[in-house]
């Protein structure tokens, strides 16, 4: 049995669901008409934010915006790395208007932050990892924002292809399990993508479908407890032989909308 792996302090930034809602379709998943439990979703994300905590992480928050039902997925918001925000410019008219909002959060508790040209979608398809930033594209964040990621970073972007629609943004099908290796579903990636990553992480944990399907690799990391989809058992059976400790949750409202534990949590890292 692996030893346990070392926990590092993280820092968080959510949003509440106050007007989470399926009113629209962006992707697969908000096509199956099945109405939210918003009083569910409440205590859903409530328990995921009350577990952060309790893990010993800072979580701080940003006010909902009426008619903004995606706000609660603050990982959408930007890519922050290194004390700096690189913003978002949503793909879909719907959720544009958030951007401006977050924007507003992030530079009044004083990051500097950079506005792209080209639409991207924050940590929804970008991912520090291994000195790299992965950036996945294909349904949402255009490659050109790869390269301004890149210059404002100063950090080897690595472009990754998505050719399912059920993992439109790469947090869907990938997460860093710590700050050298990662965790994703295959299948999700053309296959010159495949190559890339087995390439630059040849101990990755391999997700299967079914388990990438109940959002099990849309997880978060701190270096030992991984929080994730509490229906992904196969996946926290291989996260727990490698000396993780999975955290299961419950956020089956918001998979309604295509969303999960990563996708509710924007990381700020110093």
């Amino acid at each position: 049995m692996p030893s346990l792996r070392t926990a590092k302090k993280r820092r968080y930034l959510v949003c509440s669901p106050e007007y989470f809602d399926v009113r629209y379709s962006i992707n697969p998943w908000m096509t199956s008409r099945e109405p939210v439990d918003v009083p569910l979703a409440h205590k859903q994300w409530d328990t995921l934010v009350s577990l952060y905590r309790e893990l010993g992480h800072t979580v701080e928050t940003v006010d909902p915006v009426a008619d903004l039902p995606d706000m609660v997925f603050a990982a959408n918001s930007a890519l922050v790395l290194d004390g700096k925000a690189f913003g978002a410019q949503f793909h879909a008219p719907e959720r544009q208007p958030e951007a401006g909002h977050y924007r507003t959060w992030f530079e009044a508790a004083g990051f500097e932050t950079y506005i792209p040209s080209h639409t991207c979608e924050g940590e929804g398809d970008f991912t520090p990892v291994g000195g790299f930033i992965l950036a996945g594209t294909g349904f949402r964040t255009l490659p050109s924002a790869h390269h301004e990621a890149q210059e404002f970073f100063g950090r080897p972007t690595v472009s990754l292809h998505l050719v399912d629609a059920h993992f439109y943004h790469l947090d869907t099908a990938l997460f860093a399990l710590d700050d050298t290796n990662i965790a994703y579903y295959p299948e999700a990636f053309s296959a010159g993508s495949q190559k890339v990553l087995k390439a630059l992480f040849p101990d990755a944990l391999v997700c299967t479908r079914e388990d990438a399907l109940v959002f099990g690799l849309n997880s978060l990391s701190d270096g030992r407890h991984v929080v994730m989809a509490q229906e992904a058992t196969g996946l926290m059976e291989k996260v727990a032989a490698l000396g993780y400790e999975p955290v299961p949750v419950d956020l089956s409202e918001f998979r309604k909308a295509g969303g999960g534990a990563k996708c509710c949590t924007q990381e700020l890292r110093p």
